[in-house]
């Protein structure tokens, strides 16, 4: 297996430095990681430094609350493929899903899609703030939307898990059948860790812990 191409070599906290977004992207070619995902002002930058390698730019929309409006959404995606982004991954409205006001979480959805085209969109769902059924609910809605990836976690919760193999499992057993793959993401530290996710039925994983899973 090689773990490297499901890596999605990660940097989005607020007091990023440049060297510290060099190294990422340093690390990433030397160790072949199927992309970097950095925060939407340094998309640009990533782009540059990562022309004529295979290592793709992912980027994050309405990170990492998934508050902002759906057209707020929409535009900041499309302005990060503007700046060299090949993937998005937005956080869907986590309120929008409690409230069980799924036209609007679908319609979110379609929003980004329709803005950004053939470019994959994967979706934040935010396992930890979720049950179970709200996971299945929320996959369902991915499908229906025409979205590529759903994906666990934006890592940012406050004594948040992250990425849990059961709620991988979850979600992988919903979208069988699909064209929707899975991303797990947020607490993945180990290469122990990312096996088990991937046989859960991830297809990526997002962490900054790239080094220690390879």
């Amino acid at each position: 297996m090689n773990i490297a191409q499901y890596i999605e070599h990660t940097l989005l906290k607020p007091d990023a430095t440049n060297a510290e977004l060099i190294n990422l992207f340093e690390e990433a070619k030397k160790y072949n990681f199927k992309g970097v995902c950095v925060n939407g002002i340094n998309v640009k930058k990533a782009k540059e430094y990562l022309k004529n390698t295979d290592v793709i730019v992912v980027t994050v929309v309405g990170f990492p609350l998934g508050a902002s409006l759906s057209e707020v959404k929409a535009f900041e995606a499309l302005k990060a493929v503007e700046n060299g982004a090949d993937e998005i991954d937005m956080v869907v409205s986590i309120q929008a899903v409690k409230n069980r006001e799924y036209d609007y979480v679908k319609k979110d959805i379609e929003t980004v899609k329709k803005a950004i085209g053939e470019i994959p969109l994967k979706v934040i769902i935010e396992t930890d703030l979720l049950t179970k059924e709200e996971i299945k609910e929320v996959c369902e809605i991915i499908k229906n939307a025409k979205a590529d990836f759903a994906k666990t976690s934006t890592g940012f919760v406050k004594n948040g898990k992250g990425a849990q193999v059961e709620d991988v499992r979850i979600m992988a057993e919903t979208l069988k059948n699909t064209n929707v793959k899975i991303k797990a993401s947020g607490g993945i530290k180990t290469g122990e860790q990312a096996i088990m996710l991937i046989q859960a039925g991830a297809d990526r994983l997002g962490t900054s812990s790239g080094l220690s899973l390879i």
